[in-house]
């Protein structure tokens, strides 16, 4: 099979540009990776190069020794990706020691895979042991009103987490671990790599201080569909606080109480404080 005529490409192509059209992606904005099954690999194999040149990943992450990645190129638009994909998009192995990557497909005008491949990686390997290796797409968003926030609320995961759920009350069932929140750092480095992979051990989701968002789930939709939900939620609170700073009515404890037994799932009560 050619590589875009697989289905899970064809699936990363439209999250692309699903991305772009919501306005998250601005030139070359943001990036996406997506850890390939076996049975994917196998498939568009005969259009996979092995020869390749090795290049240090910036970091090390021997679980994910001998996977394949899909991921955007560094310095590609998103708003390209659905135009021309050979150009925007590659096919990375890595080795044996999880230190090294090569390109085996795309980037056909030169260039290198996105510049946060080190947090990509490194939140991939801490997602797959963490899920039992179900979390399979890493996403990067500059998610315009969850960023607005992190100029005007604390930078506190407990903050961040308690507003955003009283703003919908499908987001305590999206997201109901809550989510991390990581000050601002210089992107596409390692210390931003480690911060982040050590919110992920309990979050799906860590907001990176007046940059955007970093998402982690099981496929495309679950994980667009995570994204899509707390910017929405951010929408609200931003148009919230434009009417009034304070709230005349709200969703309380008790309430996300009551949502948890009734949709079963398990909110952490150092998110339930009262006010």
């Amino acid at each position: 099979m050619k590589v875009l005529e697989a289905k899970f490409v064809q699936g990363f192509i439209r999250m692309c540009n699903d991305g772009w059209e919501q306005g998250w992606h601005e030139r070359n904005g943001g990036n996406l990776s997506y850890r390939m099954k076996k049975e994917e690999a196998e498939s568009v194999k005969e259009e996979l190069k092995t020869d390749g040149e090795w290049k240090a990943i910036g970091t090390s992450v021997p679980k994910l020794a001998g996977e394949y990645f899909l991921v955007t190129g560094s310095g590609k638009y998103f708003r390209n990706v659905i135009l021309d994909p050979e150009d925007s998009l590659a096919i990375v192995e890595i080795d044996e020691k999880g230190e090294d990557y090569r390109i085996c497909w795309g980037l056909v005008n030169g260039g290198r895979p996105t510049s946060e491949l080190p947090s990509h990686l490194m939140n991939h390997e801490v997602k797959m042991q963490a899920t039992g290796g179900k979390h399979r797409v890493i996403y990067h968003a500059h998610t315009t009103n969850v960023i607005a926030l992190t100029f005007v609320l604390p930078l506190e995961d407990e903050v961040f987490t308690r507003e955003l759920w009283e703003m919908a009350t499908e987001c305590p069932v999206v997201f109901p671990d809550g989510i991390g929140v990581v000050g601002w750092m210089v992107p596409g480095g390692r210390d931003i790599a480690v911060a982040t992979s050590e919110l992920m051990k309990k979050y799906d989701v860590a907001i990176w201080a007046h940059h955007g968002m970093f998402a982690s789930g099981e496929d495309f939709d679950l994980t667009f569909g995570l994204m899509h939900t707390v910017e929405k939620s951010a929408e609200i609170l931003v148009k919230m606080l434009s009417m009034r700073s304070d709230k005349l009515q709200t969703i309380i404890p008790q309430n996300f109480r009551d949502l948890a037994v009734d949709f079963k799932v398990t909110l952490p009560e150092r998110f339930l404080y009262e006010k």
